[in-house]
């Protein structure tokens, strides 16, 4: 046994070096997650939000991802509304990288500066292996739910500083059936692509609405 105590060692050794995740650390309370780092804030969903739970790990080998999922659902479990919570930094042992979003588009909530990406998703879409896509998925699968086929999202990142190397990253989806159109149809090339503007408009004031932020 006293031989097998270094090969231990080395062990937790190299899993602190590579960026082994531990429990998530924030804090849920209904459907309200309160961080106290990386940025201090309480984000507050709808009361209807049900939460779905947490998960915690190594993006790509790169970055120490955090997401909580909370949706709201019909009776057989089908997702109406998706909301995805995200904290992410890229671990010490890259100080090279930093996040490089450059949309347009940016809007305030509780006092901090959004980037604002929206987008059509069909579910029939590959998902890249190891994503924090297919990390939330699977944790609406295993509890039950069912995606839509399609959706439609909008994106709101927060830098933390200059560095770019961390960020908060909320994530607002509703299905797409409601509107009578598919990912397909709200395409580039799609046959309704001229009411993507005004849906897309829509769906960012509605997600600013269900959305509440505080830093205090």
């Amino acid at each position: 046994m006293l031989r097998a105590v270094p090969a231990l060692w080395l062990m937790a050794l190299f899993l602190v070096q590579a960026g082994s995740p531990e429990h998530p650390q924030r804090k849920v309370a209904g459907s309200a997650v309160s961080s106290t780092r990386d940025p201090h804030v309480q984000i507050r969903l709808p009361e209807s939000a049900k939460y779905v739970g947490a998960d915690r790990f190594i993006l790509y080998g790169i970055a120490d991802c955090e997401l909580h999922a909370f949706v709201e659902a019909d009776a057989q479990q089908k997702v109406q509304r998706l909301y995805w919570i995200q904290f992410e930094g890229y671990v010490p042992s890259r100080p090279e990288l930093a996040h490089t979003y450059d949309s347009p588009r940016h809007t305030v909530m509780g006092g901090l500066d959004f980037y604002v990406d929206t987008w059509p998703r069909s579910n029939r879409e590959e998902i890249k292996a190891g994503s924090d896509r297919e990390h939330i998925e699977k944790l609406m699968v295993a509890k039950g739910y069912k995606m839509p086929a399609d959706m439609m999202y909008v994106r709101l990142v927060h830098l933390l500083d200059h560095k770019k190397r961390k960020e908060l990253m909320i994530l607002y989806g509703e299905d797409l059936a409601p509107t009578g159109l598919t990912a397909a149809d709200l395409a580039e090339s799609g046959k309704a692509r001229s009411q993507w503007s005004v849906l897309e408009n829509a769906l960012i004031a509605r997600a600013e609405k269900a959305v509440y932020l505080s830093t205090d």
